[in-house]
């Protein structure tokens, strides 16, 4: 079986054209949900954190550069939404609580990264680089570290280091029930 373009498809096979897929939404987080916003950049959504500077500033950030901008400030919510921007009012005392209020609200094109790992730097949203350990050995790793893991990942701005530990399998399964959780 061949899609429009000619390509094979595998049986049982989803496909999904890539270049139809919308873009995945880009955040802009409040200073009360500096926690989430972490856990966003983990998840792989480009998310600026917002601390420093008042909500006029924050909603032109957002305007600017099409940003989703995510508070629990219900003020702050309903006068972005009055000049135009995209917000989430989000809900939860929790980050997974609040994460699912943002993937019940934020759309498709979010529920559609299907719980891929393509974390962004949890400090400063940075793309990260894959590093094998040979790379990785002439960074400041422990050697234990070293010695335990194959592969590392680099901020492609900050330089801070990661590797799967034992948050990697927590964030694993934190993010595996909140994709099965949005999709039911």
């Amino acid at each position: 079986m061949a899609d429009g373009r000619g390509r094979k498809l595998r049986a049982g096979a989803p496909y999904t054209d890539q270049s139809s897929m919308p873009a995945p939404p880009k955040f802009i987080v409040d200073a009360m949900l500096g926690s989430t916003a972490r856990k966003l950049r983990i998840l792989g959504f480009d998310t600026l954190y917002f601390k420093d500077g008042g909500d006029a500033d924050l909603e032109a950030i957002g305007r600017t550069e099409r940003r989703i901008i995510l508070t629990s400030d219900k003020s702050l919510f309903a006068h972005s939404l009055r000049v135009g921007n995209r917000a989430i009012l989000v809900g939860g005392s929790s980050d997974r609580t609040r994460l699912l209020s943002i993937l019940g609200q934020a759309g498709p094109e979010m529920v559609q990264r299907s719980g891929r790992l393509e974390s962004r730097c949890a400090v400063c949203n940075g793309e990260l680089e894959v590093l094998k350990r040979s790379s990785a050995a002439k960074e400041k790793i422990p050697p234990k570290v070293l010695a335990r893991h194959r592969l590392f990942f680099r901020c492609t701005w900050c330089s801070k280091m990661y590797w799967r530990g034992g948050h990697w399998e927590r964030i694993r399964r934190l993010s595996s029930s909140l994709w099965t959780k949005a999709l039911t």
